[in-house]
């Protein structure tokens, strides 16, 4: 019968090295996704400092557009606040939405349009925009994988008596999907004067794909 103790110490040496290396690949998972958001955070603390800048640049050309303005202000001050993932998203949306208009603001104010400070801030927003897409779809990558291993026959077994938990996505709106656009050209509306900027319209082309 001692064959029979070495069988059954044999398999549980077994189960406790599967134990072992599913805990260890499911916390690298959830290590991944947390190291991803970090990324993210990085890219948003960024866009919220360039903001306040901006709001300045177009007061100096439109500052009679305050209620523009403050809807861009509080919807910033929302997403420094925000905590988690879902409501950091949501967040960021509406603050898509709110640059949205103070860019489409530029179509109505020439000298905004033209000044150095505006058409660095739009650069610099730009690039910042690109970097939070890339990383928002990082991070997206390593929650589908990190989510897909708890849910997995026999990972979730662990995952289960580890109490480890899903982690939601970054997801943008569909309204928030598109770019926020705006155009720097010499344009003009009928009649020879700029176009009016009407909140709420879809901005012209040029301006930074959206968190």
């Amino acid at each position: 019968m001692e064959w029979m103790v070495w069988i059954v110490l044999g398999l549980v040496v077994l189960l406790i090295l599967w134990l072992i290396t599913g805990y260890n690949r499911l916390v690298r998972l959830r290590n991944r996704v947390e190291a991803a958001w970090s990324q993210i955070e990085v890219q948003l603390k960024r866009r919220h400092d360039l903001i306040p800048n901006l709001v300045e640049t177009v007061k100096g050309y439109a500052a009679h557009e305050r209620e523009t303005l403050e809807r861009v202000i509080q919807a910033r001050n929302q997403a420094v606040q925000a905590t988690g993932v879902e409501d950091q998203a949501q967040a960021e949306n509406f603050l898509t939405s709110a640059l949205r208009q103070v860019f489409a603001l530029a179509e109505a104010y020439p000298d905004l349009k033209a000044n150095q400070n505006f058409l660095a801030l739009q650069e610099e927003l730009t690039a910042t925009e690109g970097r939070i897409a890339f990383s928002r779809q990082f991070y997206n990558e390593q929650t589908l994988a990190y989510d897909n291993a708890l849910e997995s026959f026999p990972s979730n077994l662990i995952a289960s008596a580890f109490n480890f938990a899903p982690k939601p996505y970054f997801e943008a709106e569909e309204t928030a999907r598109e770019p926020v656009r705006v155009d720097f050209g010499q344009g003009n509306a009928p009649g020879g004067g700029p176009p009016a900027a009407t909140p709420g319209s879809r901005p012209p082309a040029g301006t930074p794909p959206t968190a």
